[in-house]
């Protein structure tokens, strides 16, 4: 592997909020795991190139989740494909049998597969290469929570990184219920823990949400909370992603 455009880990936690003394959740002095505050994301590595072979590639690296994205194509479509005037996305994502502290559950994850998909295709301008495929192929080298929204950033940097025309860079970050409490970009134990979780893609510059997602019951206000919370750190995240494609750019100029 070979890599550019890599740079120390930058934050992109949300900005602080006034808000009511929070409630405990397990117990007075309930800390999360790894010692953040309840608003405050991990650390975010990106580096562009790590794959050579690749049209455009990124690995990104959340804590203790580590996930790499190959990008191969604009390639030529099927020859029994009807004719069309647009480029059609495929998308994998799939798990490598280490990733999990479960040795061998490493497999194909349809639904993750769908969800990445759905998230990229309103992004990329997918007039600009007609009649042909777009590949884009996530591998989670270590699941520690969050993986979809690091796996959906993640490529969206590749695309840019392959060439592909977007619209914008897309972002995308996930937030926990834990009793009345929520808690952003959660990792592997809180997510197992969790009464609920958002997660929010969108395009930053454009103020534009490509997917969001619940699972568990939320009331309205949480979701007002929730939906704040991701929107002000993706634009956090984009602009750290934009500096990576710039290193990249620079890297390649010396």
């Amino acid at each position: 592997m070979a890599g550019k455009g890599g740079s120390a880990p930058a934050t992109y936690s949300p900005s602080p909020t006034v808000q009511k003394k929070k409630t405990s959740i397990f117990q007075e002095d309930w800390v999360r795991p790894d010692g953040r505050g309840f608003h405050q994301c991990r650390p975010a590595f990106f580096r562009t190139g790590a794959v050579n072979a690749a049209s455009g590639s990124a690995y990104a690296e959340f804590g203790n989740t580590k996930i790499i994205v190959s990008v191969f194509g604009p390639r030529e479509s099927k020859k029994a494909m009807m004719y069309s005037d647009i480029g059609r996305l495929n998308c994998n994502v799939s798990y490598t049998t280490f990733a999990s502290p479960v040795r061998g559950q490493g497999s194909d994850h349809k639904e993750y597969t769908a969800m990445l998909h759905k998230a990229l295709e309103g992004a990329i301008i997918l007039e600009s290469f007609p009649k042909t495929t777009v590949d884009v192929f996530a591998l989670v080298l270590e699941s520690g929570g969050s993986d979809l929204p690091v796996v959906i950033s993640c490529a969206s940097l590749a695309l840019a990184d392959a060439g592909i025309m977007m619209y914008d860079l897309v972002a995308s970050i996930s937030v926990s219920c834990l009793s009345k409490n929520l808690v952003i970009d959660p990792i592997f134990e809180e997510e197992n823990s969790q009464d609920g979780s958002l997660m929010i893609t969108c395009m930053p510059s454009r103020y534009e949400i490509t997917q969001l997602t619940f699972t568990g019951e939320w009331s309205t206000p949480k979701i007002d909370e929730g939906m704040q919370l991701c929107l002000d750190a993706c634009a956090k995240l984009a602009k750290i992603m934009r500096s990576c494609l710039k290193e990249a750019a620079s890297d390649s100029q010396e």
